[in-house]
């Protein structure tokens, strides 16, 4: 008898740096679930991460490598436990 076929992804690194409360570099990023100004709310590997500011762009975005960079005044980063989500904005978007 066959064993089933799972497929395993592995998990990615989950880094976060922060360069002078402006320049915002995330990895480990599944996706985005939303985003504007003052707001940028994404899933990580180690939990729901939102962040806030002012002037807040996403600036580079690689759901495939985990890679997210946000430019803007970053005022606080916190985090939630990881829940199951709908796809996210990306996710809902490319369906």
């Amino acid at each position: 008898m066959k064993e089933p076929k799972t497929d395993y992804i592995p998990s990615m690194p989950h880094l976060v740096s922060l360069s002078e409360r402006h320049s915002l570099a995330v990895s480990g990023v599944k996706d985005v679930d939303s985003f504007d100004d003052n707001t940028v709310i994404v899933y990580t590997e180690q939990g729901e991460l939102t962040v806030r500011g002012s002037n807040l762009h996403i600036t580079r975005l690689n759901i495939e490598t985990g890679d997210l960079t946000v430019e803007g005044k970053v005022d606080s980063l916190t985090y939630a436990e990881l829940h199951t989500h709908g796809g996210g904005f990306f996710g809902k978007l490319l369906r």
